[in-house]
């Protein structure tokens, strides 16, 4: 289904996203969660995309075992780094034949085997900035090469409510997102925040800016301390509010008290987010079903359509 449509049909949406796999075991693995997950009915999911491309068949693979096994509408990652004008209109074409309806298009990360973000010349990408990424989707959708004519793909973008990494002004980096939206992308997620008030701020300076596509919150529930520590690597620094932090020190390093803080803490954000007229609820699973549908389950639903998807 469409992006636009789905947002017409559901009032909230609510979606997973999923990494690919790297081995048979993983694979089988992750699937059993994604089938899981499928009888939550979600609106959507996503899969994620290694850095320059680097999963970039595992990628694809997934997207369709999971769109010929399940019911689901799949939205797979493209971004911009490490890649051509005809490397990246080879992969819209072949999702297009293969009648993928929606792609969430990404600036990316330089893989490690070309020098990371320390050693990688990024001036040779034809895409520059994601909205230069948008532009040439939509591009691609006016020209009516996939099979549902102009309409083309949905377009899927980032957000960030605790602030862009690379972008510390906080005025440039809403012109930036606006560019995204002008360039033709239909909604906007989120990366993950602890803290709802970074979300609402978010989206009335998009209000402001003048953005008025659905956006959609991104969580990741914290299950273990470990993790934890990694979320704070990987998001460049997630600001973990202070009562959240003494709840995982008060489980002492028990592991099952560890995870019970943590889907506790995303379940009262989803529930204040519900209460405050959220647009959608993107969960970050790490491949995994549980935390997820506990969350569900603490919100007194058994799908998502109980919780007004």
């Amino acid at each position: 289904m469409h992006a636009k449509d789905i947002f017409e049909q559901h009032s909230t949406t609510f979606s997973f996203e999923f990494f690919p796999p790297k081995t048979e075991a993983s694979a089988e693995a992750l699937f059993a969660a994604v089938k899981e997950l499928e009888a939550l009915k979600p609106s959507f999911v996503s899969v994620t995309y290694g850095a320059g491309g680097g999963t970039r068949e595992l990628t694809h693979d997934l997207v369709l075992r999971i769109k010929k096994e399940t019911q689901i509408t799949t939205v797979p990652h493209l971004t911009c780094v490490c890649h051509s004008e005809s490397e990246i209109e080879a992969i819209l074409e072949r999702y297009a034949k293969e009648g993928v309806e929606n792609i969430l298009a990404l600036a990316g990360d330089p893989p490690v085997s070309v020098g990371g973000d320390d050693g990688y010349d990024r001036s040779q990408d034809a895409f520059q900035h994601a909205s230069d990424l948008v532009r040439f989707i939509k591009k691609f959708n006016d020209s009516g090469k996939h099979p549902n004519g102009k309409k083309g793909f949905g377009i899927g973008v980032a957000g960030f409510p605790e602030g862009h990494p690379g972008t510390p002004n906080r005025l440039l980096e809403m012109d930036y997102l606006k560019a995204k939206i002008d360039e033709g992308a239909d909604y906007i997620c989120t990366q993950l925040f602890f803290e709802n008030r970074d979300f609402y701020d978010f989206r009335e300076r998009c209000e402001l800016a003048g953005i008025d596509v659905p956006i959609i919150a991104g969580i990741m529930p914290i299950t273990t301390a470990g993790g934890m520590k990694r979320m704070a690597e990987l998001s460049a620094g997630s600001r973990f509010p202070a009562s959240l932090l003494k709840a995982v020190q008060r489980a002492n390093g028990d592991a099952e008290a560890v995870k019970r803080v943590g889907i506790h803490w995303a379940t009262e954000q989803c529930r204040d987010l519900l209460d405050n007229h959220v647009r959608g609820l993107h969960f970050y699973t790490l491949n995994r079903s549980d935390a997820t549908k506990e969350i569900y389950l603490n919100l007194g639903a058994r799908d998502s359509a109980a919780l007004g998807g």
